[in-house]
């Protein structure tokens, strides 16, 4: 039973542990910034996930057939919005398969979409063609 528990509990210390880690070593106390110009930082984490005062970010990369991230699991708050940032070689659609379900739709290049779940669980953000998993919202 205990291997279980270590098991379900890994992603939770992982995404923690990146969390932490991103919040180290910058001084700055500016707020976040609001334009679009700055969704590109270098700062972006190797996941292309990272967490702002309201809500958390994600940046999805897609090229070709293949997607970054790859079944990543990220905590939310419910009603906390999340901010998908796409960049993409060409247009495609992610479905969330929330209650009730929601399709973003995405053109070739870098878009910005908000993401808002108003029930806790874990909600899943998938392409269909490929079918690939991207994300995992855990929502508590």
């Amino acid at each position: 039973m205990s291997g279980r528990v270590v098991t379900r509990l890994a992603p939770l210390v992982l995404v923690l542990a990146a969390s932490l880690s991103a919040c180290g070593g910058d001084t700055d106390t500016d707020p976040p910034a609001t334009d679009q110009s700055s969704s590109s930082s270098p700062s972006d984490s190797d996941s292309g996930s990272s967490s702002t005062g309201g809500g958390a970010a994600v940046t999805v990369t897609r090229e070709g057939d293949s997607f970054t991230p790859n079944g990543e699991r990220v905590e939310l708050g419910v009603d906390q919005t999340l901010v998908l940032t796409i960049e993409a070689d060409e247009a495609g659609e992610l479905h969330v398969h929330s209650t009730p379900e929601q399709e973003i739709a995405y053109d070739a290049g870098t878009s910005e979409h908000e993401i808002v779940i108003d029930r806790p669980g874990v909600v899943e953000v998938e392409s269909h063609e490929p079918d690939v998993i991207l994300l995992q919202l855990e929502v508590r």
